[in-house]
């Protein structure tokens, strides 16, 4: 069992088992000691902090060549945090056993929007570290919780089909970020298709203000075109100038590289946080 510093000094004597007390402490110091309690299950221990007056204490090694200070779990407390002054111990007791929950993570409701194909559902898979067996083309829309360390997406993926794309607008209201996923790779017809579709949401009432992650996935594949082509092609310089957007290249096979495009997007999120009201 590791060292552990007594908790907190409290009133009232304590003996050793038997009435014997340590015999390198003497009587009348305010002291504490570790004593073991055991609890229904045999294997699992609790301690209990109790005190004991003494009036004075050594600084010799204690039995078994244990130093001063030393908190073990089958003994008791050996003296030396004694000459620490009680503030200390109390500041020592809060750190350890008194600190609060972690602040809860911020959650966002992002949009994910693409072509059939471009490759939402996996990434998205992936980065819920789900398997990857059996995925389908998402039809309609899904939902899904993406942690990270500094903050929970809630990430609504819209189906990508011909037959789906004219219903995406109806899904915008309450969004607070967009995600976009481009299959790098793709015939040009669909890379045609992709760029006006992303031209589209650039300019939609509800999204036009809000932070952009655009990803050129299926960079591991030998058509991919580069991010500076899809730059160039999608127009993305002149069109959203003035927005916040991010272009990344992506593919399953890094998927450290998709995390960090998705830190990025958190940074757009939270610097929105903080922006003055618009009166």
């Amino acid at each position: 069992m590791g060292h552990a510093p007594c908790p907190l000094p409290a009133v009232g004597p304590w003996d050793a088992p038997g009435g014997s007390r340590h015999p390198w402490e003497s009587q009348d110091t305010w002291g504490c000691w570790l004593s073991r309690v055991p609890v229904r299950s045999p294997p699992l221990q609790r301690y209990r902090c109790l005190p004991t007056p003494r009036r004075h204490v050594s600084s010799s090694p204690g039995p078994a060549g244990k130093l001063p200070g030393d908190c073990v779990g089958s003994g008791g407390c050996p003296p030396a945090w004694l000459l620490l002054p009680r503030e200390r111990n109390v500041k020592c007791f809060r750190a350890l056993c008194c600190k609060g929950p972690p602040p809860p993570r911020p959650e966002y409701d992002l949009v994910c929007i693409g072509l059939s194909g471009s490759g939402k559902t996996s990434l998205l898979s992936q980065l819920c570290s789900e398997s990857l067996e059996n995925i389908v083309s998402t039809t309609g829309f899904s939902i899904k919780a993406v942690p990270f360390q500094n903050a929970i997406l809630n990430v609504k993926e819209l189906g990508g089909a011909d037959n789906i794309r004219k219903y995406w607008s109806r899904y915008y209201q309450g969004s607070q970020g967009v995600i976009f996923v481009l299959d790098s790779a793709s015939s040009e017809d669909d890379l045609e298709t992709a760029r006006n579709e992303l031209h589209s949401a650039l300019q939609h009432p509800q999204l036009c203000t809000l932070p952009f992650l655009i990803l050129a996935n299926h960079q591991d594949k030998p058509a991919a075109r580069s991010v500076q082509e899809i730059k160039k092609y999608f127009e993305l310089e002149p069109l959203a100038r003035g927005k916040r957007w991010i272009l990344k290249p992506c593919s399953l096979d890094d998927m450290e590289a998709v995390k960090d495009s998705f830190s990025l997007l958190i940074n757009l999120l939270e610097e929105r946080d903080f922006e003055p009201s618009r009166m």
